[in-house]
């Protein structure tokens, strides 16, 4: 490719403690078919950053190296996109891969669908001997509008993404506020402000999926960051009644989910009054009988209760799992 004309795609690595695996990442960038792209490299203040430089030395000839101090991800991603010189942006996490095709088969679908401003696809998640298809377990149905992507009816991964930069641009680029999910707001904005995504059931990436933590304490994250983000949505965009209405339902159900994941989690800790109280407070929205008696159980005999909610989310942990695998 020219160095005077601009790529077509430019692709977007955020390195963060990944020494080890971004030659993996890499690779696979190079080894695409569609080769009009450029791969820009952004060392968010990586702690490994003399491994980071070592493995990627090889490479250096074929890539946009950039060092900065650490803004988390999306502080990453923003300054890649600042500095990008292609029409269209893709992302690729540095413990990610892709499959050779993938941006061939991602430019083929701007190519049937001009009108379409961002796609996404099917991609392999979680560590070799539990990969599992990301739309098994996040479905996509229908359209990707906003309204489906507030209640998640559709979802997107974001190693699969390629996307128009103007689009980005006209969203306001990623949210650097946010500790997690700020891909997830990324696309709420994109959509709200008429991007057209279209999407691929293809498998065309390998996403480790792996984040540090405990299940609950993952599942309590995950359920705030998505109350924060609907916070942030009802407040600074101009939905409409709708629209509006959609997004206040879905930031009292996530709330509420964090308060039931981050109560389970104080039950681990033994810490049974903030338990109770995270639990009595989630109940107001799920008026469940169980968490009821869970919560009468704490203000009587709280060890017990927890030794009772214990092996009663062991079984049900158990049970879910077979059916996934009887549904793989």
């Amino acid at each position: 490719m020219s160095q005077d004309r601009p790529p077509k795609i430019s692709v977007i690595v955020p390195a963060y403690n990944t020494a080890t695996l971004i030659a993996d990442c890499l690779n696979s960038i190079l080894a695409q078919t569609y080769t009009d792209f450029e791969a820009i490299v952004v060392n968010d203040g990586s702690p490994d950053t003399a491994e980071l430089e070592i493995a990627i030395a090889p490479y250096l000839n074929r890539i946009v190296y950039i060092r900065q101090e650490n803004k988390r991800a999306a502080g990453a991603r923003n300054t890649a996109i600042q500095r990008a010189r292609g029409e269209f942006l893709a992302f690729l996490d540095s413990d990610d891969t892709w499959f050779p095709d993938h941006l061939a088969s991602q430019m083929k679908l701007f190519e049937e669908h001009p009108t379409l401003d961002m796609v996404y696809s099917d991609c392999l998640v979680g560590d070799h001997e539990q990969q599992r298809k990301f739309m098994d377990i996040c479905p996509s149905q229908g359209e990707p509008t906003f309204s489906a992507l507030v209640v998640e009816r559709c979802q997107i991964p974001i190693p699969t993404v390629v996307v128009r930069k103007s689009a980005i641009v006209k969203a306001g680029l990623f949210d650097e506020s946010l500790a997690r999910c700020d891909d997830y707001d990324m696309w709420l904005r994109t959509a709200f402000h008429g991007a057209k995504i279209g999407y691929t059931r293809r498998l065309q990436a390998i996403s480790s999926g792996a984040r540090p933590g405990s299940l609950g304490e993952a599942r309590s994250k995950m359920a705030e960051a998505y109350w924060v983000i609907m916070e942030k949505i009802a407040r600074t965009l101009p939905l409409s009644k709708s629209q509006s209405e959609l997004v206040i339902k879905r930031r009292q159900e996530s709330r509420a989910v964090y308060l039931l994941e981050e109560g389970k989690q104080q039950l681990q800790n033994l810490d049974f009054t903030k338990a109770k109280r995270l639990l009595a407070e989630a109940n107001h929205h799920f008026r469940r009988a169980k968490i009821s008696l869970a919560v009468l159980g704490l203000g009587i005999a709280p060890s017990a209760t927890r030794k009772i909610l214990s092996a009663w989310t062991r079984i049900s942990n158990s049970n879910r799992a077979s059916t996934q695998l009887q549904n793989s």
